[in-house]
C-alpha cells in the first residue's frame, strides 16, 4: 500500500498501477479548506496507512524490532504497576502494620529497595523500547520522505512552475517530522497508555471500590474531552503560523537566489522590509500558538488536580474511618501521580498528533496531485533506429484561453539538423518541452521513428536526448560531477575527454582543483560561457542519438559565440537536431529552417532561400545584422585588457 493523499484532511490512496494512467485534465490543485473528518477519523485514517511504514512486511528484522519493543513495553507497565505495593507496605512496615502477604513481609529498607529498583527497571525497559523502535520509526520516516521525493520528480514542470523552492522544501521538511512524530507517539505512547490504564482500573476496582473508579474514569473522560476540542481549535492556528513560516521561508530563499538581483538594485532593505513582513505574521500566529498551548496545559492541570483531590478525599475518610491504612493512603497518591503521566500523555498524543497532522497536509496534499504526463501501464521503451522526429498538425495551450502552436506539421530526417526560429513568444521553447513531453500535446501527434512520444515510457524518451538549455544551471557541487551528470557510471577518462571535445579542458586545468573545483549555487561561480561548456561536456558524455539545442548561445557575446557554436557543431554531427534559436548567425548550416511566428509555421527552407524570400526571416535577419555589426565596433573601440581607446 502506497502513501499517495491527503485531501481535505482526509488521507485517500491509491494503488501505484494508478498512477500510471494518463490523467485526462490538467493536476488539481491543493486546497486550503476546512476539514470535513473528525479529527479522530483523521487520526485513525492517517494511523491506518502508515501502519505498513511501521510493520513493513519486507522487513522481518524491523518486524522483530516491534515485537520485542512491545514486550519491554508491557514489562515495563507491569513493574509500574507493582511498584507502589512496595512503597504501600514499606509505609505499614515503618507505621508498625504487619502484612501477611510472603512478598511484602520484607523489612522496610528492603521494601523501598525494590520500589527505588523497580522505578530503575520501568526507567530500563523504556530506553530499550525506544531504541528498538528507533530504527522502526526512522525507516519509516526514510520510506515516506524518499516516495515523496520522487513524487516531486513525476510531477510535471507546470508544477514546478507554480511552485517556490523554499517554500516546497519547508513543505518536506515539516512533513517529515510530522511523520516521524505520528509514528514515535502512536506506537510508544498510546498503546502503553491503554495497557497502564487497564491495569490501574482493575487495581482500584479490585482495591479501593468503585467509587474510586468512577472518580478516575470522569477526569479522564473530562481530561480528554477539554484535551480534544481545545487541541482542534488549536488546528487552525498552528494552520496559519505553518502558511506564514512557508511564506516567510519562500521570501528568504528566493532573495538569496537571487542575490546579484539584489544588489544590482540596492534592495536589500526593500527584502529585508519584505522578509519582515512575513516574519511578523509569523511572529503573531507563534504567540497565538504557545499561548493557547499554555491555557491548554493550565485546564489539564486543573482538571486532574479535582480528579486527585476527590480520590485523595474518599482515601483520607477511609483511613479515619479504619477502612485503610496509611499506606493505602500513600499507595493511592503514588497510583495517581503514575496515571498522571500516562494521563498527560493522552493529551500530548492527541496534541502532537493533530499537530503533526497539520504539518504533513501540505505534503500529503502535494502527494494527492496527479503527474499531468504519466506512462501508460506496460508502456515499452523508445526504440531509436535512426532519430527521425515527426510533428503532425500540433496544438498546444497552457491555458486554454491562449494558444501557443497552432496545428504545426514539420519532420527532423534521421541524421539532419533543422532550425525553429522566430520572435519571442512565438512557441519556440515549447517545442523542445513537448519533444521532451513535459507536457502532453492537446491534439496532433508527436513521433520518433513512428513511435507516439506518449505510448512509450519517459525514461528512455529523455534517455535518447541530450539538452543543451538557454540558461544552464548548474549542481552546487564540483565541475567535474556536473560534467559526469550526462552519464553518472562514466570513468574519470570519459569525462575528460567529454571536457577536452567541449573546449572546456585547458580553463580546467588552469583552476587550482581542476576537475574538484566547486561551482557554487547554480554555478554562479563560472561564466556563462563556461556554464555552456560544461553543459556541452555532459551532453557530449551522454552521447544521445538525438540532440535539442534550446538558445543555447543567446545569452553570450560573439566572441563566446562562435566558440560555443564550433563545440555544438561537432556533437551535432551525425545527430538528429532540432536548434531553438534566436541568433540567426547560430542557424546557417542547417538543413532546414523553420520560421515560427504566433503558433504558426509562417515560413521554411534553408537559410539562403529564406533570404530570397524577403519575408519575416530576412528581416530578422537583416535587423540581427545591424546589431552584430554595432557590437564588432564597440568591441574594436577596446584594447585587450577592456580599456576603452580615446
Amino acid at each position: 500500500m502506497t502513501l499517495t493523499a491527503f485531501h481535505h484532511h482526509r488521507i485517500q490512496f491509491v494503488c501505484p498501477q494508478a498512477k500510471t494512467s494518463r490523467p485526462t485534465s490538467p493536476e488539481p490543485q491543493p486546497t486550503d479548506s476546512e476539514p470535513t473528518d473528525s479529527g479522530s477519523q483523521s487520526v485513525i485514517r492517517t494511523l491506518a496507512y502508515l501502519w505498513p511504514y511501521i510493520w513493513p512486511h519486507d522487513r522481518p528484522d524491523l518486524q522483530r524490532r516491534v515485537c520485542i519493543a512491545a514486550f519491554f513495553l508491557v514489562c515495563a507497565k507491569l513493574i509500574t504497576a507493582a511498584t507502589p505495593f512496595f512503597f504501600k507496605y514499606a509505609t505499614d512496615a515503618l507505621a508498625g502494620k504487619a502484612t501477611a502477604i510472603p512478598l511484602f513481609a520484607l523489612p522496610p529498607l528492603m521494601l523501598i529497595v525494590a520500589f527505588i529498583v523497580g522505578r530503575v527497571l520501568v526507567s530500563g525497559f523504556n530506553q530499550l523500547r525506544d531504541a528498538l523502535f528507533a530504527r522502526v520509526g526512522q525507516h519509516a520516516v526514510r520510506k515516506l520522505a524518499i516516495e515523496t521525493f520522487t513524487h516531486m520528480h513525476q510531477l510535471s514542470l507546470r508544477f514546478h512552475l507554480e511552485r517556490q523552492t523554499g517554500g516546497l522544501s519547508r513543505l518536506i521538511e515539516r512533513g517529515t517530522k510530522g511523520i516521524e512524530s505520528i509514528v514515535r507517539y502512536t506506537v510508544l505512547n498510546t498503546m502503553p497508555v491503554i495497557i497502564e490504564f487497564a491495569l490501574y482500573l482493575g487495581i482500584f476496582a479490585y482495591y479501593f471500590g468503585w467509587a474510586y473508579v468512577a472518580v478516575i474514569a470522569v477526569t479522564v473522560y473530562a481530561y480528554s474531552t477539554f484535551t480534544v476540542k481545545t487541541s482542534d481549535w488549536r488546528t487552525k492556528i498552528r494552520r496559519d503560523m505553518n502558511q506564514s513560516d512557508t511564506a516567510a521561508n519562500s521570501k528568504a530563499v528566493d532573495a538569496l537566489l537571487n542575490f546579484e538581483t539584489v544588489k544590482y538594485f540596492g534592495n536589500e532593505a526593500a527584502e529585508a522590509r519584505r522578509f519582515d513582513r512575513s516574519m511578523a505574521q509569523y511572529e503573531a500566529a507563534a504567540t497565538k500558538t504557545w499561548t493557547s498551548l499554555g491555557w491548554l496545559n493550565f485546564g489539564q492541570a486543573l482538571i486532574f488536580a479535582l480528579g486527585m483531590l476527590g480520590c485523595m478525599i474518599l482515601s483520607a475518610r477511609a483511613v479515619q474511618n479504619g477502612t485503610q491504612t496509611i499506606g493505602d493512603f500513600v499507595m493511592v497518591h503514588v497510583f495517581l501521580m503514575q496515571l498522571a503521566q500516562p494521563l498527560g500523555f493522552i493529551g500530548a498524543v492527541y496534541r502532537e498528533i493533530r499537530q503533526a497532522l497539520t504539518d504533513i497536509e501540505s505534503m500529503f496534499q502535494m502527494l494527492a496531485i496527479r503527474p499531468e504526463v504519466s506512462d501508460k501501464k506496460d508502456s515499452p521503451n523508445l526504440l531509436v533506429r535512426g532519430g527521425h522526429i515527426r510533428f503532425d498538425n500540433v496544438r498546444f495551450h497552457y491555458h486554454k484561453n491562449r494558444a501557443i502552436l497552432r496545428g504545426i506539421s514539420f519532420e527532423v530526417p534521421a541524421g539532419q539538423t533543422v532550425a525553429i526560429v522566430g520572435p519571442s513568444g512565438a512557441g519556440k521553447s515549447t517545442i523542445s518541452r513537448l519533444l521532451l513531453r513535459f507536457y502532453d500535446v492537446q491534439n496532433g501527434r508527436i513521433s520518433i521513428d513512428g513511435q507516439d512520444i506518449r505510448d512509450v515510457r519517459q525514461d528512455s524518451l529523455r534517455a535518447a536526448m541530450g539538452v543543451v538549455p538557454q540558461d544552464t544551471v548548474l549542481f552546487n557541487d564540483t565541475i567535474g560531477y556536473n560534467i559526469n551528470y550526462g552519464d553518472l557510471g562514466a570513468p574519470a577518462a570519459a569525462v575528460r575527454n567529454a571536457a577536452e571535445y567541449a573546449q572546456i579542458d585547458k580553463f580546467i586545468a588552469e583552476l587550482p582543483d581542476g576537475y574538484n573545483t566547486e561551482v557554487g549555487e547554480r554555478g554562479l561561480k563560472l561564466s556563462g560561457g563556461e556554464k555552456q561548456r560544461v553543459a556541452i561536456a555532459r551532453t557530449i558524455l551522454k552521447a544521445p542519438p538525438i540532440l535539442i539545442l534550446d538558445e543555447a548561445t543567446s545569452a553570450l557575446d560573439t566572441r563566446t559565440e562562435q566558440g560555443i557554436k564550433s563545440a555544438l557543431d561537432k556533437i551535432a554531427k551525425d545527430r538528429t537536431t532540432v536548434v531553438i534559436a534566436h541568433r540567426l548567425s547560430t542557424v546557417t548550416d542547417a538543413d532546414e529552417i523553420i520560421v515560427l511566428d504566433n503558433g504558426e509555421i509562417k515560413e521554411r527552407g534553408t537559410h539562403a532561400s529564406l533570404l530570397n524570400q524577403n519575408g519575416l526571416y530576412a528581416t530578422m535577419w537583416a535587423r540581427q545584422q545591424a546589431l552584430s555589426d554595432a557590437e564588432l565596433r564597440l568591441q574594436a573601440l577596446h584594447n585587450e585588457d577592456g580599456v576603452a581607446v580615446p
